[in-house]
């Protein structure tokens, strides 16, 4: 088997499987089965040999590194998991993927927990939310590293690990990562892995009044599947239970800006901060 350090170009491998595909014809009309599949056994290494070799400097880089390096090519976009599959030129490109997203910090989302969003928040609020993705699927958020992520999954761990209800769990991690980016697929772990993590984010926003900011709730450049708790404190109890299509109509309206006498704000902020911005019952 040829060793991940054996440097070739492209096409040098590509004429080489030609090559090996030829001569497999006799075989077709004399070997029996298993010398058959024995003959295949190059072909399927030069095979993966190609796909890593297609990436700069690929056929020196480990699996990982391949797929880190082919998702960092096309940030915010869907990738299906076949191309992983060609690139790494391994099966298991899944568990690198986990190990990307947790041991080093890069914000990979999966399809099902796209999906798992997009169920609970309902397709009005479509604009801000991940696009439709097959479980399947990947798509790097954004071309950034959280080097602070190992330490937050070691915690989501501990808290998973707990009697609490999912709702309670998400938000002690939520309050124990105050102002940082959170990614869906972080609070899905929190939650268990169980489906029901995008709602009750949701419920804690908008009925227990914790200020979640989200893409399409506050701050439309986060980028998606990404949640910060603004703050450690809950809205008071009257403006808590705002429906969230009347929030977001009611922000547009404004143009995300307060609408208090002599506020003026955004002044003095930048126009696409929106973590301050809050909806009230005018009485």
């Amino acid at each position: 088997m040829t060793g991940r350090n054996e440097v070739s170009t492209p096409d040098e491998i590509r004429l080489q499987l030609i090559d090996l595909l030829n001569n497999f014809e006799d075989h077709l009309r004399t070997a029996q089965l298993r010398r058959q599949v024995i003959e295949l056994i190059p072909a399927n290494e030069l095979l993966r040999r190609l796909g890593g070799s297609l990436l700069p400097d690929g056929a020196a880089l480990s699996a990982r590194a391949r797929i880190l390096a082919y998702l960092r090519q096309f940030p915010g976009q869907v990738i299906d998991g076949d191309e992983l599959m060609v690139v790494a030129g391994i099966s298991e490109y899944a568990r690198r993927v986990r190990e990307l997203r947790v041991e080093e910090g890069w914000p990979i989302l999966s399809g099902n927990t796209a999906r798992e969003q997009r169920d609970s928040e309902g397709e009005e609020a479509a604009v801000g939310l991940p696009p439709q993705m097959r479980p399947d699927q990947y798509l790097l958020q954004e071309d950034r590293q959280d080097r602070d992520a190992a330490h937050r999954w070691a915690m989501a761990n501990q808290i998973r690990k707990s009697s609490a209800g999912v709702r309670d769990k998400l938000l002690r991690f939520f309050r124990s990562n105050v102002g940082k980016h959170i990614t869906s697929e972080e609070l899905r772990y929190v939650a268990g892995n169980v489906s029901e993590w995008a709602r009750r984010t949701r419920e804690l926003r908008t009925e227990d009044g914790w200020p979640i900011i989200t893409r399409n709730n506050g701050d439309p450049a986060l980028p998606v599947g990404v949640y910060v708790l603004a703050r450690d404190e809950q809205a008071p109890a009257h403006d808590r239970h705002i429906p969230e299509i009347v929030r977001r109509e009611v922000m547009r309206r404004d143009n995300w800006s307060c609408r208090w006498r002599g506020c003026g704000w955004p002044h003095g902020f930048p126009a696409s901060d929106h973590r301050y911005l809050e909806a009230h019952h005018i009485r």
